[in-house]
């Protein structure tokens, strides 16, 4: 891993135990597969959504957003900081949930010590704060995946790179805010107290999944909730409860897997069946090769069916 700011997945089991290691209590994400506010309501209380979408490169700035509109005075009043460093986007989209929820949620003494410290910053300086933050930084990278191969060449994105980007929304003294830390102030969408906001963020977002082409599915969106053992054990629910424990055993699993390089270990192995494959004789080698391509087609296959009922749910 690089000495910076490291990549991370938009997956609720990363996020879920990173806040955790930053401090905050009784808070969890959930990986939302439909647009549906009912499904929103049901994971009440919900404090933001967190969008992951293709960033547009090739776009020039404009001077107001395509919906809503810059709320610039918003930013003495609510937490708001500008992306200053790359690969930190997906941190810096959670906390501008948290760090906008305090009275709603126990954030912990470090992000409230941080939160104290940087009140008085402009948004620039607040960005530069949390990329310097030891703390966070190293919370952060411990989620990212190990690989011997790391690209550090920093260069200009085109509009023929994939690049992704993560975003907040929350309702925030009543006004629905889109926070992105590479606009220059927070993106107000009207009037939304939090109770509304399960179903005034469903059309907010679907008018940004439209400016995409239809065949474009390359989006994630993960709703920030409280931890659902705690509602488990307010009403009784122990199928719920223990459907939770088991789902936190599955990611704490997922996110140690993270941090270990399986590339040596893949080698030896497939030389060792290669070895194998050679001893058995004459053709079992080719055998073997063919019937791999044709399961890996086959799952590629699946994969695709199953994107594509994805698309059509959004």
């Amino acid at each position: 891993m690089s000495a910076g700011w490291n990549t991370i997945e938009s997956d609720a089991g990363v996020f879920t135990y990173l806040i955790d290691n930053l401090g905050v209590k009784d808070v969890q994400f959930e990986e939302l597969l439909s647009l549906d506010s009912e499904e929103l309501r049901q994971l009440s209380p919900l404090y933001g959504v967190i969008f992951l979408f293709k960033y547009p490169t090739d776009e020039p700035k404009t001077s107001e957003p395509k919906d809503g509109h810059f709320d610039h005075s918003a930013a003495e009043n609510i937490f708001f900081a500008n992306q200053t460093i790359q690969n930190a986007c997906g941190t810096q989209a959670l906390l501008s949930v948290l760090l906008n929820k305090e009275g709603e949620i126990d954030i912990g003494p470090q992000l409230k010590d941080f939160k104290e410290f940087t009140g008085a910053f402009p948004p620039d300086l607040r960005g530069e704060a949390l990329s310097n933050s030891e703390l966070i930084r190293d919370v952060h990278n411990s989620f990212a995946k190990a690989s011997p191969f790391i690209d550090e060449t920093q260069r200009t994105a085109t509009g023929d790179d994939d690049v992704y980007h993560f975003i907040a929304y929350t309702s925030v003294n009543d006004t629905l805010y889109e926070i992105d830390g590479l606009q220059p102030a927070p993106i107000s969408h009207g009037k939304c107290a939090v109770s509304e906001f399960p179903d005034k963020i469903i059309p907010v977002l679907q008018k940004r999944i439209e400016r995409y082409p239809a065949h474009e599915i390359r989006f994630n969106l993960l709703a920030m909730v409280r931890d659902l053992r705690v509602k488990a054990r307010e009403i009784g629910d122990r199928e719920m409860l223990e459907r939770e424990g088991k789902k936190r055993e599955a990611w704490m699993w997922e996110n140690a897997l993270r941090r270990h390089n399986f590339v040596g270990f893949i080698g030896e192995m497939l030389k060792g069946v290669v070895r194998q494959k050679v001893k058995e004789g004459s053709g079992a080698y080719e055998k073997w090769i063919e019937e791999s391509v044709e399961r890996t087609k086959k799952r590629v296959e699946e994969r695709r069916t199953k994107a594509g009922e994805a698309e059509e749910e959004l």
